[in-house]
């Protein structure tokens, strides 16, 4: 087995799936990729038995054959390599593996590719088509806020639910939840899959920004994605979700407009001056001011800032935790924000004032307990 490739092609292409493998795998022969060339058609596999990814590349080659090869010390050899074609042949006897570029040879110890474990390619499933961009903000949308609690599998994961309508996508950590729903997503059959998170997060730094078709196909124990020459084949949460439309308060006639950016950036400085336990900030909100407070009491540290908003409603004091409220901002990409709250100890949401048409974003954060400084 023998072929020729341009060796950043080949890196590009083995970085873009490494992510998967793990150190110390519960099957040895994971620590590798597995090769498998048919004429000039080279197929790449990683896998860590829960999610696994395929890419597909062209090389010079009339040859057939399959081979593990060690994923680190092959990556770490071509990230130091400049430019170049470079040739790898394989002795099928010994699984001994040579690389030769213009000015040297590295050989190392393949394993033998039947014994990499087998993909199982999803089949049979139900089916969605979608553009690689849309699922690429879903994903960013909601992954930082799923939990990362594995004592609470259902939570690590991010909820899709799928119906004639529309998509919807749902991340919680008990702590804030984000509920990111397009129109022109839909599906023949309704269907709620949860995701596990390294899967999503694979996927996240592979989409493009751009309209590269996705094929998503889902059965009750795996999903399957598909698009741009690259295949993700990952196992689902077998968990219930949690029933989130029940924490969403629906009466919030208390309704703050900011500027987006205004109000991250100064959450970032106030924050600086937060218990850094709490991470607790204080909103005192009143018709066209809102003052944004902390204080550490242990090391006598406190801020505080005004900003100008549109505020609709009762004048009142609230807290949350500066860090959920600086995520959430942060994967918002409105000019101006508006935060929705109904009492000081309810959920406050957020939602950008500006969407697009197909697209209804809302951001969810619990209260916490204001501590009594004036």
């Amino acid at each position: 087995m023998k072929f020729i490739a341009s060796s950043s092609a080949l890196l590009k292409q083995l970085s873009a799936i490494n992510g998967v493998i793990v150190s110390n795998p519960v099957v040895p022969i994971l620590e590798n990729f597995l090769f498998e060339l048919e004429g000039g058609k080279l197929t790449i596999s990683a896998s860590d038995l829960q999610t696994s990814m395929i890419t597909e590349m062209d090389v010079t080659s009339d040859d057939q054959g399959s081979i593990a090869i060690p994923a680190k010390i092959l990556l770490d050899t071509l990230k130091n390599l400049p430019e170049q074609p470079i040739t790898l042949q394989v002795d099928e006897n010994t699984y001994g593996v040579e690389l030769v570029s213009a000015n040297g040879r590295y050989r190392l110890s393949g394993e033998n590719a039947t014994d990499f474990p087998k993909i199982n390619k999803v089949q049979g499933g139900d089916q969605i088509d979608v553009a690689s961009e849309v699922l690429l903000k879903a994903i960013s949308s909601t992954i930082f806020a799923a939990s990362n609690d594995e004592l609470r599998p259902a939570m690590t994961g991010i909820l899709m639910d799928l119906n004639a309508v529309n998509a919807t996508f749902v991340a919680t950590d008990g702590h804030r939840l984000v509920r990111f729903r397009r129109n022109d997503i839909a599906s023949d059959v309704s269907a709620n899959v949860l995701l596990p998170r390294k899967a999503l997060n694979l996927l996240k730094s592979t989409l493009t920004n751009d309209s590269t078709p996705v094929k998503a196909e889902f059965t009750d124990s795996n999903a399957y994605f598909s698009f741009g020459g690259f295949q993700m084949i990952c196992r689902l949460i077998d968990e219930r979700f949690p029933d989130y439309e029940n924490v969403i308060p629906l009466q919030n006639p208390n309704q703050m407009l900011v500027n987006r950016m205004e109000l991250l950036n100064s959450l970032k400085r106030i924050s600086i001056y937060a218990n850094k336990t709490t991470n607790q900030v204080r909103f005192k909100i009143s018709a066209s001011e809102l003052v944004i407070s902390a204080e550490d009491l242990e090391f006598s540290n406190e801020a505080n800032e005004k900003l100008s908003c549109d505020f609709k409603g009762t004048p009142l004091e609230i807290g949350f935790n500066a860090k959920f409220l600086i995520e959430m901002l942060n994967n918002m990409d409105s000019e101006q924000v508006t935060l929705e709250l109904s009492e000081p100890n309810k959920a406050g949401i957020f939602v950008p004032a500006d969407a697009d048409d197909n697209e209804d974003l809302m951001m969810l954060v619990m209260p916490v307990m204001l501590n009594n400084y004036v």
